[in-house]
């Protein structure tokens, strides 16, 4: 899209947006009711595209995407009416007499920059809110995914006019023209290379930003832990979507004493979830590009390759991969992953792992396999990541009921449900002023009575 078609557009959803017309909140939600149609109404497309560019099996497009994207914008409709009313707090008694709330408004129009190793869901998660919070939205997906980016902007187009949200496809030249204008907000999900040059860009303008980024996510399994479940749960985590995902276990730090054993799990359900072969397995997704494939690749050192370790360069596919005796110095270790390589370290006690995570940049999130509670409680209060699961992996994103985001280097800011709308939302805090009476304490000149109330009433 050229730079004047790009400047129309905006221009255009600035002009809708000052006028007042996404302020009406039933009308919101019928926005939100046609959007949920068109991606109910589009869903092979949508497998399709996710095929094309990541491999991806329809069902795994559907329970990762399609389906998640569903219920996000299902639970905004449910809840918009609530979440758009203004919200009454405590008035002080030296406020006397008034009323205090919190009155939501939209930041007006929003840039919302989507990655590729999730297309669907991490454009029409995001979009959702900031319609529910009643802004105007411009979706900039990823050059890497333009399948998927094709059928999002039928969707929307079908869904929406180009007023409310429109897609803009390309590659770093649009990025370049819609990251120099004025935008209201700016929600950004990808690395944090591209992260840094967003907030860079934001920060001359001072624009408030979301940050979506990701880091090397632990995985912890200790003494106490269900190995065979624990193994299970994390081959499917690490290895789902080709291990392209932004919150999969990033490296294992196994006990000493348990770690023999968990190799020997991982490998039976390696497996077991994706055959003897994986390489031929159609339902096994790939690599998103040459450049990503050659990067992941590299990471592989043949001399600790456990299991797997197979490469398929036309076909852009790494087999499920697992390295045993890796070290905080090796490749693997130096940049999150991101593709199907299994890192494993060991440690001996819980201290010695929550200074390695707490050692390095935040991670986006943390794992922690254990039965014992004490333990758990320990890690939980003692290490900084941005959100995770006990005894299960990357599940704690695919909720509305509580908030994602990062912390530190792997993120700025949460998104999902309730927060979700917040993010998109500016409160502004009101005092209604009752004309009934007024205090006087507070106007000059002063004298003591007034001084004795003033700290009768504010302390």
């Amino acid at each position: 899209m050229n730079n004047d078609k790009i400047i129309e557009i905006f221009e255009r959803q600035k002009k809708y947006f000052a006028e007042g017309k996404t302020l009406n909140v039933a009308e919101r939600k019928l926005r939100l009711t046609a959007l949920r149609e068109a991606v109910e109404k589009n869903v092979d497309r949508i497998a399709e595209a996710l095929k094309a560019d990541l491999g991806k099996s329809p069902s795994e497009s559907y329970m990762c995407e399609t389906g998640l994207s569903l219920s996000e914008i299902t639970y905004q409709i449910k809840h918009i009416k609530k979440f758009a009313k203004r919200q009454r707090v405590t008035t002080p008694m030296a406020q006397w007499i008034a009323k205090s709330y919190r009155y939501p408004s939209p930041y007006g129009t929003v840039l919302i920059m989507s990655p590729w190793n999730y297309p669907i869901l991490l454009s029409l998660d995001p979009v959702a809110e900031a319609v529910a919070a009643g802004n105007t939205v411009i979706l900039k997906p990823s050059a890497y995914s333009p399948a998927s980016s094709a059928v999002l902007r039928k969707i929307i187009s079908e869904a929406l006019p180009e007023e409310v949200v429109a897609v803009v496809e390309g590659g770093r030249e649009e990025n370049k023209i819609l990251l120099d204008l004025d935008f209201d907000y700016i929600f950004f999900t990808g690395s944090k290379t591209v992260g840094r040059q967003v907030y860079e860009k934001a920060a001359s303008r001072l624009t408030p930003v979301t940050l979506e980024l990701g880091g090397k996510s632990p995985c912890i399994v200790d003494a106490t832990a269900n190995i065979p479940l624990a193994a299970r749960r994390i081959v499917f985590g690490k290895y789902l979507n080709c291990g392209q995902t932004c919150v999969a276990p990033d490296y294992i730090l196994c006990h000493t004493s348990v770690k023999d054993r968990f190799i020997e799990e991982i490998k039976k359900q390696i497996v077991a979830q994706y055959g003897a072969n994986p390489l031929e397995n159609e339902n096994y997704g790939r690599i998103v590009s040459k450049k990503h494939f050659d990067r992941v690749a590299g990471l592989i050192d043949a001399k600790k390759v456990v299991f797997g370790g197979q490469c398929d360069e036309e076909g852009l596919r790494i087999a499920p991969t697992v390295m045993d005796g890796v070290t905080p110095d090796d490749k693997v270790m130096g940049e999150e992953i991101f593709g199907p390589i299994m890192p494993i370290l060991t440690y001996d006690n819980l201290d010695e792992v929550i200074k390695a995570v707490n050692g390095g940049e935040s991670p986006l999130a943390a794992y922690y396999f254990s039965t014992d509670k004490k333990s758990i409680e320990k890690f939980l209060a003692e290490t900084r990541f941005g959100g995770g699961c006990i005894n299960d992996v990357i599940i704690h994103l695919a909720t509305s009921y509580m908030p994602f985001g990062g912390f530190g280097e792997s993120g700025l800011g949460s998104y999902h449900g309730k927060t979700g709308f917040d993010t998109f939302t500016h409160y502004k805090s009101i005092v209604d002023k009752k004309n009934i009476t007024d205090l006087p304490m507070r106007y000059q000149p002063y004298n003591k009575f007034y001084d004795f109330l003033i700290r009768m009433f504010v302390r």
